[in-house]
């Protein structure tokens, strides 16, 4: 068993389905999806980077969220599709290994931006007369900075503790990626004390995270529902009730793929989950913040007459 990693050349990703019409229906819509999340966070990160009326802290965690999630989605989905069309879904042990670890920096990075965003939103609306001195742009680059060092830990410590595990058996991942909780179904051994140190670090960092968004939800709302003007409740709740709904979605499904007992059987669902947590968020956060979001639309026109009208 100790040597069985060391002659693995390589894993065989699985996917949605050996059909060939089926592979083609999975890459066109993996290629509608990415397109769709490309051309939205292009779009977000080009208005927040040259419309000065967007440098403010939240519309820079909106830059940096969509630069996070076009590195997310472009890990994953381009080889899928590539795989799919090609009906190759091999991948090098060496190129598995990158996959897993970027995968879970950039999942974990962004896990952390969104925490940090609910903290954006508590000061602006229940210290809104401090906003300007508790987020300055100092302390939102310092935020910024430790979301990507936690996300470079957790990949680090993830990745190392997933493959220093020896695998036997057959090389087939039951995904469409290398994910790690698919990935340990091949190992050959029961739990030791690195995986279990690896899995309480990381399950501990997530619950602060999630924690940490609850409390301000809870502090935002109660101040929210104090708000006599209807108009300014409204705005309010339109300015946070899309980041709950993110970070719901992310948060459900990346525990549900993570802490589903290892010895159920893969199935449709276990994909669909993945799906959920590693596609849909970067394709839908452009749409959620952005497309819906009145400074970005006036933004967008400004844009548009400058480059196209002038």
């Amino acid at each position: 068993m100790a040597n069985s990693t060391k002659l693995l050349t390589e894993f065989i990703l699985m996917g949605f389905s050996d059909i060939r019409e089926q592979q083609i229906l999975h890459a066109v819509l993996f290629f509608i999806m990415y397109l769709a999340a490309l051309i939205g966070n292009f779009l977000t990160i080009t208005l927040t980077i040259l419309d000065h009326s967007l440098h403010s802290p939240m519309y820079f965690f909106l830059r940096t969220l969509s630069l996070l999630d076009l590195c997310f989605i472009s890990v994953t989905v381009p080889k899928a599709i590539i795989h799919s069309l090609t009906q190759n879904s091999s991948i090098s042990f060496m190129g598995c290994v990158a996959q897993d670890f970027l995968v879970a920096l950039f999942a974990w990075a962004e896990l952390g931006l969104l925490t940090v965003m609910s903290y954006d939103r508590y000061v602006a609306i229940c210290c809104s007369l401090y906003y300007q001195v508790i987020m300055r742009r100092a302390s939102c680059e310092q935020m910024v900075a430790a979301t990507w060092l936690s996300g470079v830990i957790s990949g680090l410590l993830n990745t190392a503790v997933t493959f220093s595990l020896p695998f036997c058996g057959s090389n087939f991942v039951h995904q469409f990626f290398c994910e790690i909780p698919s990935l340990l179904k091949l190992v050959c051994s029961e739990k030791n004390v690195a995986e279990i140190g690896a899995i309480t670090v990381t399950t501990s960092l997530a619950f602060v995270c999630f924690l940490s968004i609850i409390i301000s939800y809870i502090q935002i709302f109660s101040t929210v529902l104090r708000i006599p003007s209807v108009e300014g409740r409204s705005k309010a709740f339109s300015t946070c009730i899309p980041h709950l709904m993110v970070v719901t979605v992310f948060l459900s499904t990346g525990s549900i793929a993570s802490l589903k007992p290892m010895s159920e059987s893969s199935s449709v669902w276990d994909l669909l989950v993945s799906v959920f947590y590693s596609i849909v968020p970067p394709t839908l956060n452009p749409i959620i913040y952005s497309l819906k979001n009145r400074d970005m639309k006036a933004a967008f026109w400004r844009l548009l007459r400058k480059t196209v009208f002038k």
